[in-house]
């Protein structure tokens, strides 16, 4: 595969964890404060919390830490055990988690960004910019494409159009890396742009799609480095 001039990253679940999503986190981190409710039940309350997040006054000013401690209450509020799992637990386990893994990537993007033209492009709450300033990320790229902002939502192509355009590059000359089969890699390809899949090695490869697949972001400085140019 030819090099790149641009790379897109997905937010959640690729620069703040090795490929798994913002709900199995969570939910392993409510279990852990001592939440009974299985995933299966767990996760429509916390996609409803996801939609109430949004729509929250002020969330475009929130901070990431902030929206944490906000989404566990609003999934807290939602599930049958609300009142015996206290929501900061959960906050504070997942931030220090993501924290722990944006600390190991911050240094791998600050060398990316020598070489690359860089993008995030995330289906978001509307507070995309400040989290990703408060983790110490946001100056790392050139375009932080927030779906509530833009009003379009991978895999719209539209989201990944706008993101393009800031960058000043075409679809052909750039990479998008990212933990979601779905939202983020097929409407990449479909656009003629490269897919980087970021996932554990025990999820199933995803059928008829051709892509590169690392386990750990920092994975992907080797997989660039045996590009032609």
């Amino acid at each position: 595969m030819s090099r790149p001039l641009a790379l897109l990253f997905d937010f959640g679940g690729t620069l703040d964890a090795d490929g798994v999503h913002w709900a199995p986190r969570f939910h392993a981190a409510y279990r852990a404060a001592g939440g009974t409710a299985d995933f299966a039940s767990f996760e429509p309350a916390f996609r409803a919390s996801d939609r109430a997040l949004a729509d929250w006054p002020g969330i475009g000013s929130l901070g990431f830490r902030a929206t944490l401690d906000l989404q566990a209450r609003l999934v807290c509020e939602r599930l049958p055990d609300r009142g015996q799992v206290e929501p900061a637990r959960i906050a504070a386990a997942f931030h220090s988690d993501a924290v722990r893994t944006v600390t190991r990537n911050r240094p791998v993007l600050e060398r990316l960004g020598r070489a690359y033209r860089l993008g995030v492009v995330s289906n978001f709450t509307g507070n995309l910019e400040p989290c990703l300033a408060e983790l110490d990320l946001r100056r790392l790229f050139g375009v932080a494409t927030d779906s509530t902002v833009v009003g379009a939502r991978k895999p719209e192509r539209a989201i990944f159009d706008r993101t393009l355009a800031a960058l000043e590059t075409p679809a052909g000359s750039a990479w998008m890396v990212g933990d979601n089969v779905e939202a983020d890699l097929r409407p990449a390809v479909a656009l003629g742009m490269g897919a980087c899949w970021l996932a554990p090695a025990d999820r199933a490869a995803p059928a008829g799609l051709s892509v590169i697949r690392i386990a750990r972001l920092p994975d992907l400085e080797q997989v660039l480095s045996a590009c032609t140019d």
